[in-house]
């Protein structure tokens, strides 16, 4: 149960942590406006409204993927005014223990976190999608150098290239396709107005059968086998940064069975259910170098070598993440190792400090 003292504790640390974030924020706000190429593009396209929409949302994703740093920082301010006020000093004289103050920071900044991965990361990843995409490829997913979609498929016959010029329901649907038939000796393309995957079979509409010797065949439909799933098709068209903490459970569970984009799907997942341990790991780090006792209130040193372990834990959560998104690390390892390594660290100081042992 929470008691006035957690209440007390916690109240300060978050509220703290919370400026720390909109400071942060409104910094990246600025900078995402300052991308003027983007924000009249989209002006354009939908209107000014919509245009400062898109600078909200992409914000707040930023704003998201910065919070170890922002809830180490938040952290450390609540703690130097404990410290100064000497509050600290009175708990422990009273014969509590760092562990019993640590427990109510620890629950509320656990729920933060639980609450920033289920809800404000889902709203802003929706609301910025439809309106300014994230390309394929950044971020997780499968990139593409050019305009045009490439689809590189197999099925019973062979191997065999889509182009496409568009893509719509979430990459069921092409629109004016191009077909490179790797199989066929004797048809050389494969034209079509529309395709549509149906069931592990793309289907196409007013097709145009191009020979090697130039002649054109027309047929109404043209059916081609695929291994794709509409998964695999979902996020090799789009990217994983745009899926929803939900949403990627649910399109895992459907089943990706290109191994790439399986791995980026898995590492996004694991990384924003890795989540709310991150940001424990950050506040424990805070405590470690910040709670010690000083007596003359000089915290200089102690508040450097903790932004230096944030922005370490930081460095490689990121690197981890693209290690984890491109199949060279487990995506549970990538994800989870860095959050665990950021709670080792401020429990392991936190032991030596404080009993002595580590």
């Amino acid at each position: 149960m929470i008691s006035r003292l957690d209440w007390f504790i916690s109240i300060r640390v978050i509220s703290r942590v919370l400026v720390t974030v909109f400071v942060f924020f409104c910094l990246i706000f600025l900078s995402e406006f300052l991308d003027s190429p983007r924000f009249a593009r989209i002006s354009a396209i939908s209107g000014d409204a919509i245009a400062w929409l898109a600078v909200l949302t992409s914000s707040i994703r930023w704003t998201i993927k910065t919070l170890s740093i922002t809830v180490l920082l938040g952290s450390i301010i609540a703690l130097m005014e404990f410290q100064s006020r000497r509050e600290f000093v009175v708990m422990k004289a009273s014969g509590i223990s760092i562990w019993r103050i640590l427990r109510g920071p620890v629950l509320i900044i656990a729920l933060f976190g639980i609450l920033v991965t289920t809800v404000a990361e889902g709203v802003s990843t929706k609301i910025n999608r439809e309106i300014n995409p994230t390309p394929p490829g950044l971020g997780g997913g499968i990139s593409r150098g050019t305009s045009d979609i490439w689809l590189q498929q197999s099925g019973p016959e062979g191997e065999y290239f889509i182009r496409a010029q568009s893509a719509r329901e979430n990459g069921a649907t092409l629109h004016n396709v191009l077909v490179f038939p790797a199989w066929s000796d004797n048809v050389r393309r494969i034209t079509a107005q529309k395709a549509d995957y149906l069931q592990g079979q793309w289907v196409l509409n007013t097709v145009n059968l191009i020979s090697v010797n130039g002649n054109v065949e027309q047929v109404a439909t043209y059916v081609l086998e695929t291994d794709s799933t509409l998964a695999d098709l979902r996020v090799t068209l789009g990217s994983t940064e745009d899926f929803t903490f939900f949403e990627l459970i649910e399109l895992l569970g459907s089943g990706v069975s290109d191994p790439a984009i399986r791995a980026a799907a898995t590492t996004r997942l694991a990384k924003l259910t890795s989540l709310p341990l991150l940001l424990v790991g950050s506040l424990l780090i805070a405590f470690a170098f910040t709670a010690g006792y000083q007596r003359n209130n000089a915290f200089g040193m102690a508040i450097l070598y903790g932004i230096i372990m944030g922005f370490v834990v930081f460095v490689i959560t990121e690197m981890a993440d693209r290690a984890g998104s491109s199949g060279v690390l487990s995506p549970t390892f990538a994800t989870g190792g860095p959050a665990m390594l950021a709670v080792l660290i401020g429990v392991s100081v936190l032991l030596k400090k404080e009993d002595g042992r580590a």
